[in-house]
């Protein structure tokens, strides 16, 4: 099982970059690259609030869970 971020899409289709959401909810640029990229290991809940509130989603319109094959 494994969970995937789905940011690059959400960002998408805000028109929005990872460097204005970035400066939005005051999170590093790296640590959203990690996230973007599926690279991250956890995500704290404050953060996915953030983003959350800024991209005017659901964490359910970020986060997916995938069964690994």
């Amino acid at each position: 099982m494994t969970i995937y971020v789905n940011l690059d899409r959400v960002l998408l289709e805000r028109d929005m970059t990872l460097t204005e959401l970035s400066e939005r909810v005051g999170v590093s640029l790296p640590n959203l690259s990690i996230l973007k990229t599926n690279k991250a290991r956890a995500v704290r809940f404050s953060t996915l609030a953030a983003l959350c509130r800024e991209l005017a989603c659901q964490p359910g319109d970020l986060l997916e869970y995938r069964e690994e094959s």
